[in-house]
């Protein structure tokens, strides 16, 4: 695309002068025969480059410069002022003034053709600028929202579901579809009593280590965290990324809950909180995906499963990590379990066959 010039001069003279010598070139030119018209002609005509006549009626050159440069839109033209006065005190006055270059009248072709290439490259230039400028803010606004993406993600998912999501696997997984998975609920025995006879600020800073130790061992895990609910917390594992060994994971991680607790109980009863952790875990299919109002939405899972883990986690004393016959049968090759005998869960019609899990076996 050519490149264009505004000529501006109060002689036609000089406007047939330049016209011709700049056409030649295969520059587009549009003239102006004063200032006023310069700044319109500016708007309309959108040049590269304006050739400025220092000394003319209405508006001089240094007024048509001073309104250019406090203009966002063409503060960046380049301008070449076109002068008989040649002091230096005019040149710095100009350069001052916002010029980018000074040729003075009568004006030498060959010297006017170079200057003017020389101002186009620079215009090239700020014009690339300008335009990885705006890519670059582009890009950096895709990361921002990435990153917020991510910080959303992670409300209810673990970094590694997160990343795997953001790098495009599962992009379907807020669809409701039907699984099988593994649930945890988890809950502190003697959680109420606490609350009741604790201040408020008490209550609330012992829920904060907690549930910062809990999600830990949930992110190490790989599990998919659907909600806490003041010390109640339920994991599920196998949504929405898959994982063959997802009992055993889910088997590893309440484990180590435990265990964690047990360390946390230690400080908990020197301040005189008798609590204790109970756990309910089971497996079985559940239906999938998102759950919510536009403007607030979690990651859920719905089934009887969900419903059993809970009334299991119910069931559990404190210490205790209580699954059903079907679910242990997953993991009985590794786990070291005791049967506690047929529970009555409501909503369930039949007792259910309950275990305690105790440990891993040696080796696993």
């Amino acid at each position: 695309m050519p490149n264009k010039i505004l000529i501006v001069d109060d002689e036609p003279f000089n406007l047939d002068l330049l016209e011709q010598e700049l056409t030649d070139q295969g520059y587009v030119i549009e003239r102006a025969n004063d200032g006023a018209e310069a700044l319109e002609k500016v708007d309309s005509f959108a040049p590269d480059i304006v050739l400025l006549d220092y000394m003319m009626p209405k508006m001089n050159g240094l007024e048509v410069l001073r309104r250019l440069r406090e203009d966002d839109r063409h503060k960046s033209i380049p301008v070449i002022l076109l002068t008989a006065k040649a002091t230096q005190e005019d040149k710095v006055r100009g350069l001052d003034a916002g010029a980018d270059d000074y040729v003075t009248k009568p004006f030498d072709s060959f010297e006017l053709s170079a200057r003017v290439r020389a101002m186009m490259r620079i215009k090239q230039l700020h014009d690339s600028l300008e335009e990885w400028n705006r890519t670059l803010a582009e890009k950096v606004a895709q990361q921002v929202a990435e990153i917020e993406r991510m910080r959303r993600l992670k409300r209810y998912l673990s970094p590694q579901v997160a990343d795997s999501l953001l790098q495009g696997e599962g992009d379907n997984f807020s669809k409701s579809h039907r699984r099988e998975i593994t649930v945890v609920f988890l809950d502190l025995r003697g959680f109420t009593a606490f609350s009741d006879s604790a201040e408020p600020e008490e209550v609330m800073e012992l829920l904060r280590s907690y549930h910062a130790e809990m999600g830990k061992i949930i992110f190490k895990y790989e599990g998919t965290l659907e909600r806490f609910a003041g010390d109640g917390i339920m994991v599920f594992f196998n949504d929405p990324i898959s994982c063959d060994d997802h009992t055993e994971r889910a088997v590893r991680m309440a484990l180590e809950m435990r265990a964690k607790v047990r360390e946390l109980r230690a400080g908990w009863l020197k301040e005189g909180y008798e609590l204790h952790l109970g756990i309910g875990l089971a497996a079985g299919y559940a239906t999938l995906g998102s759950i919510g109002f536009e403007g607030r939405m979690d990651y859920g899972a719905v089934g009887n499963v969900t419903i059993l883990a809970s009334r299991l986690c119910d069931e559990a004393q404190g210490d205790q990590i209580l699954t059903n016959q079907k679910t242990f049968g997953k993991v009985e090759d590794i786990v070291v379990a005791e049967p506690l005998g047929e529970f009555t869960l409501k909503g369930f019609a039949r007792p259910v066959a309950a275990l305690q899990i105790v440990k891993m076996k040696r080796g696993q």
